[in-house]
């Protein structure tokens, strides 16, 4: 009886620890760390943004290279973060680039080129990189990069309460309204009554 006991209550502990360790990045062939909410994509950005739109989820685009200490600390100790980590699986469709890949991608205006001519295109110089696009694909101009058509671009890694008030702030639009991000976050902080 204490051997069935003591049995059953290692494998509730071990059961959230193992669906912990489910939603670890790895890395993938190309060095880049592979979440559980990355979409798996043809990179046909329209297409994607209208995906996005008929799951109810915002586009997000997200740009990495391999080494990049930054990406793997925002894989390791900020996308894992449970409110972050539910915001990238349920509210937003995220597709990954790599900043020196040669995948096709098709953007906005019909172009295609690879990764890296996109990531170039773009004016992305920094990984991590994310773009987050229009709520639906109506918003976005026939002759528009991804570039254009973003409403809000991060470069660069930020902790966790940056990263989550953002990841909001995109899903509330308040990039539509006139409190910039820098408020919006400073006044989320004092709510919070702590520090990023």
């Amino acid at each position: 009886m204490l051997r069935t006991a003591l049995a059953a209550t290692l494998i509730l502990v071990s059961l959230p620890l193992a669906a912990e360790e489910a939603r670890k990045p790895v890395l993938g062939d190309d060095g880049l760390h592979k979440a559980p909410w990355m979409q798996d994509t043809f990179k046909v950005l329209r297409e994607d943004l209208e995906e996005a739109e008929s799951e109810g989820r915002r586009l997000l685009l997200m740009i990495e290279q391999r080494g990049c200490i930054y990406c793997t600390k925002m894989h390791e100790e900020v996308f894992v973060v449970p409110e972050i980590d539910r915001m990238l699986a349920e509210d937003f469709y995220v597709v990954q680039l790599n900043m020196f890949g040669d995948v096709e991608v098709t953007d906005f205006d019909g172009e295609v080129l690879s990764e890296k001519d996109a990531v170039r295109k773009w004016g992305a110089m920094f990984t991590p990189t994310l773009i987050f696009l229009p709520e639906h694909a109506a918003d976005v101009p026939e002759d528009a990069s991804a570039a254009d058509a973003a409403v809000v671009t991060m470069p660069g890694a930020f902790g966790k309460s940056t990263t989550a008030h953002l990841l909001k702030w995109v899903l509330e639009k308040g990039y539509a309204g006139e409190e910039p991000f820098q408020k919006y976050h400073a006044q989320m902080l004092e709510e919070q009554g702590g520090t990023d």
